[in-house]
């Protein structure tokens, strides 16, 4: 009896901090993305009319015409089918880790947080709108916040690994290729890669030796605070510390559970083959050859590299304006604007439309 009013009291002390996570987050979304993001869908409705309107000033309309007739749309189909296999293995390295700790987490809610994820990191400058927003969606399945950015760190430091790690394994089988073709910007790529092994590295010593994370981020924090960039440095300080110190705790079972570890980050690697292989498919589609298809994966990862630095939404215009000047020389005359735009529905377009469709409000017994 003791035993089960005990359970009793846990499981109403879980749904009291469950409760305050919930309104939590739900004042922070309404009190600080509304208008954004609001301005962020403008910025991209009219970076897409500039693209158009420059593509007709630059090919005219009667090239795009003879351009579309002519492209082979079997490859077309083979880049939608990259941009599934895509965002199933997001949806998979979203869910494993949840499901370690949540048993009845169902995989069709992960891929629904992942896609939303998705959504709201191409209408956020730096990506930065995701990782919240998918804490937030699965909060309202009774999931707390601070495991699922638990988990979704554990996600990031596995799948980043796997990203840099079999980049430049092709990069290195593929150097000579990949240094005539990137010439000036080699440098860049370098910068791009060192960065992304220190965001690995930091993310492992939260999880191995968290008091430092926290001596580098709390002067930081009074920083902001004092300077107005954040409103509450306290506040925020110890929501910090106590998602930290969670990560710790979850990064301890990490390392206990290689066969997880190890499977996601093959899980990884397919994501990533398959977000490269979009770029070889819209190449093919267009009638190019004689570029491997090995050739292409490491210059899309640079192109990768270069986004991230670009703080538009999507990385709108560096991405569009990268993709020229590493593909144009590759792509034959006349097709380069029409691949740009195809690569953009792909990986910029579709993902927002296809999140929006999961945004909309159905009643369901179970999501």
């Amino acid at each position: 009896m003791q035993e089960e009013n005990k359970e009793n009291e846990e499981k109403e002390d879980f749904q009291i901090i469950n409760n305050n996570d919930v309104q939590e987050n739900e004042k922070e979304i309404k009190t600080t993305n509304k208008k954004s993001i609001l301005l962020n869908f403008l910025l991209i409705f009219i970076i897409c009319i500039g693209l158009l309107v420059y593509m007709i000033k630059v090919d005219g309309i009667d090239n795009i015409i003879k351009v579309l007739v002519k492209v082979d749309y079997r490859w077309v189909i083979a880049g939608i089918v990259c941009l599934i296999i895509h965002w199933i293995c997001e949806g998979l390295n979203l869910h494993i880790p949840i499901k370690r700790i949540y048993k009845d987490q169902k995989f069709k809610n992960s891929f629904k947080v992942a896609i939303i994820g998705q959504l709201f990191n191409n209408i956020t400058p730096f990506s930065t709108g995701g990782q919240p927003m998918q804490a937030y969606e699965l909060n309202k399945k009774g999931r707390r916040v601070s495991d699922s950015l638990s988990c979704m760190a554990m996600k990031f430091a596995i799948t980043q690994t796997a990203l840099v790690t079999s980049t430049l394994l092709i990069v290195l089988i593929e150097f000579n290729f990949f240094k005539q073709l990137m010439q000036n910007y080699l440098w860049v790529a370098i910068l791009g890669f060192v960065i992304n092994i220190i965001a690995i590295i930091l993310v492992i010593i939260a999880g191995i030796k968290k008091e430092i994370i926290i001596y580098i981020t709390t002067p930081i924090i009074k920083l902001l605070g004092k300077i107005h960039v954040i409103k509450n440095a306290e506040e925020t300080t110890e929501k910090l510390n106590k998602s930290i110190e969670n990560f710790g705790k979850q990064f301890l079972i990490m390392k206990s559970e290689k066969k997880m570890v190890i499977k996601m980050f093959i899980i990884a690697v397919i994501q990533s083959f398959a977000y490269y292989s979009i770029t070889y498919m819209i190449y093919r589609a267009f009638g190019n050859s004689g570029i491997s298809f090995f050739q292409i994966i490491p210059t899309q990862a640079f192109l990768l590299l270069i986004m991230t630095f670009i703080p538009t939404p999507g990385s709108g215009l560096g991405a569009e304006g990268g993709f020229y000047l590493l593909f144009n020389s590759i792509f034959k005359e006349g097709t380069i604007n029409m691949s740009i735009l195809f690569w953009r529905i792909y990986t910029f377009y579709l993902p927002i439309l296809f999140g929006l469709i999961f945004l909309i409000p159905v009643k369901r017994k179970e999501d």
